[in-house]
C-alpha cells in the first residue's frame, strides 16, 4: 500500500533506517512532535515518550549507569518498534500488532482525552515492544543479563526516573479543555489505577526471559497472546470514562 495524503510526511520520518543512537531517536521524536496537530491522538503519546526519553538520557542517577552503552543501546532499540510499528500501520500492514493498532485506529476519535492516548500508546510499547527491545538489545551485546547484573541495576533505576518525571509528564497532559476535563471527572487516577508503567516494565524484562527459553516454534504463540491482551488493555484505557 502506498502512503499519501497527510500522514505521507509522518510515514517519511518514521520508515527510514532504524536509529543507531539516542540522539537520532529524539531527533526524529522532536520532527513527529512538530508534525503533528493536536488533534492527532499519536501526538500526546509521542509527546510522552520524547518527555521521559529525555529525562533518562540527561539526568542520569547519582553515581552514573553502570553499563550506559547498554542502556542507550536499549533505548535506541526499543524506539525503534515504535517506529517501525507507526510505519507498517500507514502502510496498512496486516502484521502491524493489535496493541497498535488500538491506539493508532483511534488517533483522530473525539471524547478521547491526552492521558488515554499517551498510556495507550505506552501500553503498546512496553506491554508488547520492550521484551523483544531486551532480547535485541542482549543479543547484539552477546549478553544475557541477570537479575543481579549491571543492566538490570539501570533498567530499575530506570523505574526511579520515571517515578520522578511521571508527574509532570502527566501535568502536562492535562493542560487544555481535554486535560481539564479528565481530571476533574477523576479519570486519570482511574486509568493508572490499573496500568503502571514501571510494573509494566518489570514484567517485560521477565517476559523477555521467558520467551528467551521457548522454541522457535512455540514463541510466536506466546507473543500473539501477549499481544492480544495487550491490545485489549489499550482499547480499555482508552475506553475508560
Amino acid at each position: 500500500m502506498t502512503v499519501g495524503g497527510q500522514d505521507l510526511p509522518l510515514y517519511q520520518l518514521v520508515s527510514g533506517p532504524a536509529p543507531a543512537c539516542i540522539a537520532a531517536v529524539l531527533r526524529t521524536m522532536h520532527a513527529i512532535d512538530q508534525l503533528l496537530d493536536d488533534s492527532d491522538g499519536l501526538k500526546w503519546f509521542n509527546r510522552l515518550y520524547l518527555m521521559v526519553t529525555e529525562q533518562v538520557d540527561l539526568h542520569p542517577p547519582a553515581g552514573g549507569w553502570k553499563d550506559a552503552d547498554w542502556l542507550l543501546l536499549l533505548d535506541a532499540v526499543f524506539a525503534g518498534f515504535y517506529f517501525r510499528a507507526l510505519a507498517g500501520y500507514l502502510e496498512g500492514d496486516a502484521a502491524t500488532p493489535r496493541s497498535w493498532s488500538a491506539m493508532l485506529g483511534s488517533r483522530y476519535q473525539p471524547g478521547i482525552d491526552r492521558i488515554q492516548f499517551a498510556l495507550a500508546g505506552m501500553n503498546a510499547h512496553i506491554n508488547h515492544d520492550l521484551s523483544l527491545a531486551l532480547l535485541e538489545t542482549n543479543r547484539q551485546r552477546n549478553l544475557v543479563p541477570g537479575y543481579n547484573s549491571p543492566q538490570h541495576a539501570d533498567y530499575e533505576a530506570v523505574n526511579g526516573l520515571l517515578n520522578t518525571v511521571m508527574p509532570s509528564a502527566l501535568e502536562m497532559l492535562a493542560t487544555g479543555c481535554l486535560g481539564t476535563a479528565a481530571q476533574d471527572t477523576g479519570k486519570i487516577g482511574r486509568i493508572l489505577a490499573f496500568w503502571n508503567m514501571c510494573s509494566a516494565r518489570d514484567m517485560a524484562w521477565d517476559f523477555a526471559n521467558h520467551l528467551r527459553l521457548l522454541s522457535d516454534g512455540v514463541r510466536p504463540v506466546a507473543l500473539a497472546a501477549q499481544d492480544q491482551m495487550t491490545g485489549a488493555l489499550g482499547r480499555a484505557i482508552l475506553t475508560c470514562v
